[in-house]
């Protein structure tokens, strides 16, 4: 009976822990539109669309990247370091330790993640902003990235492609998160003045300060399906005019019949979008039919 007790019934209990803890907590999504469920590896393979109903997902910034640039190769733009806490800012939780549990959830120095590489062949400079760091807020960090990867791009002569996603302006940076509008905004001017084209990605949900400044100065903008895309949300607009809202007021589809977005186009087909559009603004050599880039007439 003792070995029974000592020996048979511990490995038994230990096999069933450790079969418990090997099944990971996101095994299967759940589709927020239509209550689909998904397995996660499906839906990572299918970048973060759901194959029933089309929903797009949140993707995060690193996912972002290594979808958009060839052979997901690229290399990190460094962004200047700023202070990590100027106010000293404490809710029911002081900011530092927000911070670093965004930075161990996400990977991520903060919402914003900046890279070089090439796209279709044609050199590029990208910035994707990770709503899982805090909702994409829009801090000091955030704007030395946004800035620095414009700055990037004109210095190598490069387009300039963002993927925004932000719930708005930090709170715990007060007035140091607002003027990094302003900062964004004479970054956006330069790309301009260096003829570098500017292209923006609006995806689910891009609001606040982000929307307020560089978020909507794009010489093209794109939003992905069904993407919220506004400076106030739509409970906000109706508790204020007191008025029911349109159907799909704000969203990516409705924004482009009233002339805000320029195209509304699938996640699977944003590359060979995104790529044309650089050829095209940048003039570069137009795809072959094969994939291949042609050889200048010149050469």
């Amino acid at each position: 009976m003792n070995w029974i007790n000592n020996v048979v019934r511990p490995k038994i209990s230990g096999l069933l822990s450790t079969a418990k803890r090997e099944v990971p907590d996101n095994l299967w999504v759940k589709c927020p539109e239509t209550g689909q469920m998904v397995f996660y590896k499906d839906l990572e393979a299918n970048q973060f669309v759901v194959p029933g109903s089309n929903y797009h997902m949140r993707m995060g910034a690193q996912q972002r990247m290594q979808h958009l640039f060839d052979g997901g190769d690229y290399r990190t733009v460094p962004v200047p370091a700023v202070h990590q806490d100027p106010l000293k800012f404490r809710d029911g939780r002081k900011y530092t330790e927000r911070l670093k549990d965004a930075k161990l959830a996400t990977k991520l120095e903060d919402a914003i993640l900046v890279g070089e590489g090439q796209l279709e062949g044609v050199a590029i400079v990208a910035a994707a902003q990770d709503f899982r760091f805090m909702a994409g807020s829009l801090g000091m960090a955030a704007g030395e990235a946004i800035i620095a990867g414009m700055l990037r791009a004109v210095e190598l002569k490069t387009p300039f492609i963002l993927f925004a996603a932000s719930g708005g302006a930090r709170m715990q940076e007060g007035i140091l998160s607002l003027m990094q509008l302003p900062r964004s905004i004479v970054a956006v001017q330069m790309l301009r003045e260096a003829a570098r084209p500017y292209l923006v990605v609006l995806t689910n949900p891009t609001t606040g300060g982000v929307t307020a400044s560089y978020g909507m100065l794009g010489d093209v903008h794109i939003a992905e399906p069904g993407a919220l895309v506004g400076f106030a949300g739509p409970r906000v607009i109706e508790q204020t005019i007191r008025e029911k809202l349109p159907e799909g007021f704000q969203r990516a589809e409705y924004l482009k019949e009233h002339g805000m977005v320029d195209m509304v186009v699938h996640r699977h087909e944003l590359r060979p979008t995104l790529a044309n559009l650089c050829r095209l603004l940048s003039k570069s050599p137009a795809k072959a039919p094969n994939g291949t880039l042609p050889v200048p007439a010149s050469a």
